[in-house]
């Protein structure tokens, strides 16, 4: 490390040019390529899976999204099917079906097949819009246009939305704003910090051009792999908080050096050749638990643990190449005017700590119990909510409710029955409770909430026989408790598609989507009503539809979740076991993570699942949480936590090294670290909530998980409940089987001339082994 910072001091512009030539690169590339982004929840060997191939291999022409165009009228005014209204919808159904982009729209008025499309009370219509291509593959000029030729149709009483995921790309945020505001508070904080400008913006800048580079990075991964759209968000989320943080703790070091009367160029170097090695393992802890999600096998999550990923390596890279580069460059610039007066007058900083960190610290020493005590409690009633968890995937009608997308929904279910149930539960729930009327009772006007939500059943024929069971089928679904309505081969009215050997069965819940008797639904269709059409019989037929797809997807995830969470709290558990040769610290770090994540969910519970406050955040009304939130949120949080870790311990591990004083240890490496902590909490929690402005559900999901996560670890666990436990533990802290000392390979975060054990390093070792010294100070 310290050759590369000389390196990269010695050639700072060189490296500066060449990371600005990365990023101008990248841009160039991306601008070209475009972006390839897939929202694609299918698991491959699911139902569900299984009826979308056989769908797309039968129906090619159709793999255009279906989106809707609704119009409602309030009782007492004219119906839909009124002449003045017919003929002002069916103008401008006539200019959509004009539009670039648009394949079909089928209207209400459009034979008597349209009957079905004007709800039982006559106030409210829809038109299907089918578009050439997948939503995914759609400019988002296309739908726009749609929406605004739709909006244009209402007034004087006549209310007209619209509603699908192509519509949806109308309404994308906009996180340039997100961004903004995380940056600038992150820079207030590194000033107030440093008091030096040109200090607080190194930081910034380094975070930028590797979040930049990353960002463009993952907009050409999606041409090669799938990545979700809120990769790039996400993956933003947390370059920016890693980023500024890892360049914060350099940065920090490298001020303590030129405090100390050394030069730039020595301080640079030592700031990375010693912080500089705890930014490379806290990074690759990140990464670690990152790139566990792939042990998931789901494409899905494949591409955002990558683009994540990618995003924490260009962040390390940039803060050990550019940014000593730029400290290079700005000279004793690093340090405040005060301080560089003080500095010339030959003052120096006092060696021991003082200050506010320095009496927190002294005062866990006096009370850890207590102290301890009081932090525990916090966390355990922040995690209950975590109990009632509930795993589905939300849909429009979770949309803020000023939005067409959300107004669609809920003209469609009538009255707003469509929404999510009373008690928030959702599809592929996780645990049980009662459903609420809001979600499973049509009002008198819609369609009633499982329009939204819509059953695909595929089947596939085989002769004469298999179409006599699949038409007994659709006679046993419409005595099937919980189907509002069928609609197949065999109805009078029907237009369900139908080829060859293939034909397909729509079922319309009674349910909204979201609702756990839907899901119950669909399992019964699964395991009771469609075995007894098949049996004696080759049909064979698969339910799909976006609600199944949900929850088979939400399933996978449940199932594996277990082994997920193993792997990475092993992986964790290891590495910091390898870098301070101790028992006691990884096992306390990983049940700290683990009370991070639990009450970071329960929050995330209130505010999404049971809507605390979630209207007032513009995010919606409440509903499920989605499958792959856990899985993404403890790769994640666990990352973070063991930055803090990494930090706080390596200068606890330092001093126990040097004196073998447990105590002293503890309250020196809290007093010298907690400072640059907070800070840099401060700066991950600006950044994180930041994003809950984007308006988007799942990121603000991310970004309030995130920041609470952060919160709780910097300023309840890392500076109070796990020093506590320290103090408690005594020399047992740094305790290793001495057979385990030997067989272990050694990993140090320190450099090898201070990795180097002092003479009383295998005293302390028996010492702490010996079961009377174990609770010694």
């Amino acid at each position: 490390m310290a050759a590369l910072a000389r390196w990269c001091l010695k050639r700072r512009l060189v490296v500066i040019v060449l990371w600005l030539a990365v990023l101008a690169g990248a841009a160039s590339a991306a601008a070209v390529a475009g972006s390839a982004y897939s929202n694609d929840y299918d698991v491959p060997g699911t139902e569900s899976a299984r009826a979308a191939a056989l769908a797309a291999k039968a129906f090619p022409d159709q793999a255009g999204d279906g989106d809707r165009v609704v119009w409602h009228t309030d009782p007492g005014r004219e119906p839909v099917r009124s002449a003045t209204v017919e003929a002002r919808m069916t103008g401008v159904l006539d200019r959509i079906a004009d539009l670039p982009g648009v394949a079909a729209v089928g209207s209400p008025y459009a034979g008597p097949d349209g009957a079905r499309q004007i709800s039982p009370d006559g106030h409210t219509a829809y038109a299907t819009i089918t578009f050439e291509r997948p939503a995914d593959d759609l400019p988002a000029s296309q739908p726009r246009a749609v929406v605004d030729a739709a909006r244009a149709a209402a007034g004087d009483g006549l209310q007209v939305e619209a509603g699908g995921s192509a519509i949806a790309l109308t309404e994308k945020p906009d996180t340039h704003l997100s961004e903004l505001i995380g940056i600038a508070v992150a820079a207030a904080v590194l000033f107030v910090a440093f008091g030096s400008l040109a200090a607080s913006l190194l930081p910034i800048i380094t975070a930028v051009v590797a979040v930049g580079t990353a960002t463009l990075g993952i907009t050409l991964l999606g041409h090669v792999m799938t990545v979700a759209d809120f990769a790039p968000m996400l993956g933003m989320l947390i370059g920016l908080g890693v980023g500024i943080d890892y360049a914060l703790f350099i940065v920090t070091r490298h001020r303590q050096g030129l405090r100390a009367g050394l030069s730039v160029p020595e301080a640079a170097e030592r700031a990375v050749a010693t912080t500089g090695r705890a930014v490379v393992f806290a990074g690759g802890t990140v990464c670690v638990a990152l790139l566990g999600m792939l042990i998931l096998r789901l494409s899905f999550l494949n591409g955002v643990a990558i683009a994540a990923s990618l995003t924490v390596v260009l962040t390390v890279a940039a803060s050990v190449t550019l940014l000593p580069a730029l400290l290079g460059t700005i000279g004793l610039r690093a340090l405040s005017r005060r301080e560089r007066r003080r500095l010339a007058a030959g003052a120096r900083p006092a060696e021991a700590p003082t200050g506010l960190a320095a009496r927190w610290s002294g005062l866990v020493e006096r009370h850890p119990r207590l102290l301890g005590g009081l932090a525990a409690a916090v966390m355990l009633v922040l995690a209950l909510p975590t109990l009632s968890l509930h795993l589905g995937t939300s849909d429009q009608g979770n949309n803020p409710i000023g939005s067409t997308t959300r107004q669609a929904y809920d003209l469609l279910a009538g009255d707003g029955a469509g929404g999510p149930d009373a008690d928030g539960g959702g599809a592929g729930a996780t645990g049980g409770g009662s459903n609420g009327a809001a979600g499973d009772a049509a009002a008198g006007s819609g369609f009633g909430p499982g329009v939204n939500g819509p059953l695909t059943l595929v089947a596939h024929l085989d002769g004469a026989a298999d179409r006599v069971a699949l038409s007994r089928l659709e006679d046993a679904l419409r005595d099937t408790e919980g189907i509002a309505s069928v609609q197949g081969p065999a109805s009078a009215d029907a237009t369900a598609p139908s080829s060859g050997d293939t034909s397909v069965i729509t079922v319309i819940p009674e349910t909204a989507p979201q609702s756990e008797r839907t899901s119950e639904l669909v399992d019964r269709l699964r395991t009771e009503v469609i075995p007894a059409a098949e049996r004696g019989t080759s049909l064979e037929v698969h339910v799909g539809g976006l609600t199944a797809s949900y929850d088979d997807f939400a399933e996978v995830i449940v199932g594996k979740l277990p082994l997920f969470v193993g792997v990475v709290v092993g992986l964790g558990c290891l590495l910091l076991l390898l870098a301070f040769r101790s028992v006691g610290i990884p096992v306390k770090a990983a049940i700290m993570n683990i009370a991070a994540v639990a009450s970071s969910f329960g929050v995330i519970v209130a505010v999404f699942q049971w809507g605390w406050g979630s209207e007032f955040l513009g995010l919606g009304r409440a509903g499920p949480i989605e499958p792959f939130l856990p899985v993404i949120m403890i790769s994640v949080l666990f990352g973070l936590s063991m930055d803090y870790q990494v930090f706080l311990v390596s200068r606890m591990y330092e001093e126990w090294r040097e004196t073998g004083d447990n105590r002293r240890a503890v309250r020196v490496g809290l007093a010298e670290t907690s400072r640059v902590i907070n800070s840099a909490a401060v700066i991950m929690i600006a950044v994180f909530a930041a994003f809950v402005l984007s308006g988007d559900r799942v990121i603000a999901m991310f970004g309030i998980g995130l920041a609470v996560a952060v919160a709780l670890d910097a300023f309840v666990l890392r500076t109070l409940l796990v020093p506590a436990l320290m103090h408690l533990l005594g020399g047992a802290n740094w305790w290793l089987p001495g057979w385990l000392d030997r067989w272990l390979p050694r990993l140090s975060i320190e450099p090898p001339e201070r990795a180097e054990a002092p003479r009383r390093v295998a005293e302390l070792a028996q010492r702490a082994e010996a079961p009377e010294h174990a609770g010694a100070p």
